[in-house]
């Protein structure tokens, strides 16, 4: 496909792998399997790697990595780190643009057009509003080295946890995107996330997705039933067993309305599908390729969305 064709109304399916070694080491392995189950994509791990110390990029490293990654007969994403905040305190966010940096200087060189990074959020006593206008004007820089990379930021919807006073519901998201107007800053739609989000400030799920998916080039998909965790739990299997929590189960095993879904998400022309699996659920990663493909298809004919 070359620059002038336009890219179909889902431009691929993907998955993130699962990695243990810091080093990539393992990394080999995991994209033999991707190439058995015919992805059009892998998500990359970029958080979990050492890649980057003190924002700068550790360039050995990272061209071991580019040639890992090359003679494969799909493309790449790259998941950012998540501590990435660019609603925290002022004081702190040089050093979370620094790290975006390299992210974006990571995910260029590996010829990834997208990046995804967490949305923001505000702990402790911080203005909420300056908060937003710091992230606009962060992603607004970022956008502008993104596109230099021919990379393009999706922010993703997240969900309340731990000591967080604030963090965008997928409407809020949107209209910050909105505002920001920059073609390579857009979104990622986290379903499940928004499911979350949408239950923790009792809103309509269906009305937040479909005020985000216009603005998504990228689509997380996994399961849960939308519940916050409420009750202790030590292990996965727990929280599993009670439902509640960002569970990443395979699509089929929790509560999420994939019909509706479909129906009110108009996504633009070129998004990407990933699937975000548990690894404690990988036995299960053949047969969820073929559901996510299916699941593809269907968003493919509500897809209709300007870009």
């Amino acid at each position: 496909m070359d620059a002038r064709t336009p890219f179909p109304a889902i431009r691929g399916i993907g998955y993130s792998v699962r990695t243990t070694s810091p080093e990539f080491d393992d990394l080999p392995a995991a994209l033999d399997e991707a190439e058995r189950l015919g992805v059009d994509f892998v998500e990359l791990p970029a958080f979990s790697w050492t890649l980057v110390v003190d924002g700068r990029v550790l360039q050995d490293r990272l061209d071991r990595l580019v040639a890992a990654t090359r003679d494969r007969p799909f493309g790449y994403t790259v998941h950012g780190p998540l501590a990435i905040n660019l609603m925290g305190p002022k004081e702190r966010l040089p050093r979370h643009e620094a790290l975006l940096d390299a992210m974006i200087h990571i995910a260029g060189s590996l010829a990834a057009p997208h990046l995804v990074l967490h949305s923001g959020c505000v702990r402790g006593d911080d203005d909420v509003a300056m908060a937003y206008e710091r992230q606009r004007h962060a992603l607004l820089r970022a956008g502008d080295k993104a596109g230099a990379a021919g990379v393009t930021l999706c922010v993703e919807n997240i969900f309340r946890y731990e000591t967080m006073r604030e963090t965008a519901l997928p409407s809020r998201l949107a209209g910050e995107l909105d505002a920001i107007d920059h073609p390579h800053v857009r979104a990622t739609l986290d379903v499940s996330h928004a499911l979350l989000r949408a239950t923790d400030a009792r809103v309509d799920f269906a009305a937040e997705i479909a005020a985000l998916a216009p603005f998504a080039r990228h689509v997380h998909v996994h399961e849960s039933f939308g519940r916050p965790q409420e009750s202790w739990a030590i292990d996965d299997a727990e929280r599993a067993g009670l439902g509640e929590g960002d569970l990443h189960l395979p699509l089929g095993w929790g509560g999420i309305d994939w019909a509706l879904v479909a129906r009110r998400c108009a996504f633009p022309t070129g998004t990407i599908v990933n699937l975000e699996l548990n690894r404690r659920y990988w036995r299960e990663l053949p047969d969820q390729i073929v559901r996510l493909r299916a699941l593809a298809d269907v968003f493919a004919s509500h897809a209709d969305a300007p870009a």
